[in-house]
């Protein structure tokens, strides 16, 4: 590739190859381990979904991204890259059938971050969390250009094994040297804020439907409970009982839409005594009684590929 390719150029390239891989709307996996593809054709609301920790980078159209009462839009301009897993609520902004929303997501994995850091001789981060778990930054020709050159290893499966762990490197190399570094190595030193807010987050990933008691969970991570309350709002910009009740809300949508439970058997499901609170709650969240808005999300994707809270927000 020519060093004059511009931005415009390595964008044009990347939605070619995802169009090419991602034939129809949805989500897909191409046989390149952590890459997954997205295509949209139309301005739309997504299902909820939970974040992974990722890279993402749309070749074409627009998105945003809510989470805690914060907005994150980008487009073939800008990058979001997440750390943890978050519960959020996403829209695709710019859309249409003639220039689908097109765009990749690349997995970050903690300990080749941690490799990186110690390679590259990465300052000890402070002691307190730096910031929310999730940002967007202006995209960069060299990040852009490493992307490219990942994506275009989906058409070399035989390539790939051994040139998209170099590429992948180069990828975090380009995000640690940029203004996402100090999220990303706040994540991966031992004893820092965020990686025990991240210790806390798969703890409420894999309890969330017990209730939930504060002191328990500071004092398994070694935190008071003000401490735990200020840094985990810090990070993930919910204080750990909203994280909680956003997981039980995702997950009951989820099922909702699977068709499986009646509503108050999943209320009880994920965690909910009360079927009245869990309706409360869950039309405050998503604007709607649990089966007229699964009804309304049922009408307006009937044509679509099922949705999955396993998919990465992109």
């Amino acid at each position: 590739m020519s060093h004059a390719d511009t931005l415009d150029d390595l964008s044009a390239e990347l939605g070619s190859l995802i169009l090419r891989h991602a034939p129809v709307d949805g989500d897909h996996e191409p046989a390149l381990p952590g890459v997954t593809l997205h295509r949209h054709g139309r301005i739309r609301d997504l299902p909820c979904c939970l974040a992974r920790p990722s890279l993402v980078i749309a070749a074409q159209g627009a998105k945003r991204v809510e989470i805690g009462g914060f907005s994150y839009e980008y487009n073939a301009s800008h990058c979001l890259v997440t750390t943890l897993d978050l519960p959020v609520m996403s829209h695709v902004t710019v859309a249409s059938a003639q220039a689908p929303y097109l765009c990749m997501a690349v997995a970050l994995d903690l300990r080749n971050i941690t490799r990186m850091m110690a390679e590259m001789g990465q300052p000890a981060p402070a002691t307190s969390p730096l910031g929310r778990a999730i940002g967007v930054s202006r995209l960069q020709r060299p990040l852009l250009d490493a992307a490219v050159r990942l994506a275009r290893l989906i058409d070399s499966p035989a390539d790939a094994p051994y040139l998209a762990p170099m590429v992948e490197r180069e990828i975090l190399y380009r995000l640690l040297s940029s203004e996402h570094g100090p999220r990303l190595r706040q994540l991966a030193a031992r004893d820092s804020g965020s990686s025990r807010i991240a210790r806390a987050v798969e703890w409420l990933k894999e309890h969330y439907q017990q209730p939930l008691r504060i002191d328990e969970l500071s004092q398994r991570l070694n935190m008071s409970v003000s401490t735990l309350h200020h840094q985990f709002k810090s990070v993930t910009s919910m204080s750990p009982l909203q994280y909680q009740k956003q997981l039980r809300l995702h997950e009951a949508r989820r099922l909702l839409l699977a068709r499986r439970l009646d509503v108050g058997s999943i209320a009880m499901h994920v965690g909910y005594e009360s079927p009245s609170q869990f309706n409360r709650e869950y039309c405050r969240q998503f604007g709607a009684p649990p089966l007229r808005d699964v009804q309304r999300m049922l009408t307006m994707h009937e044509n679509l590929p099922s949705p999955t809270t396993q998919a990465v927000a992109t």
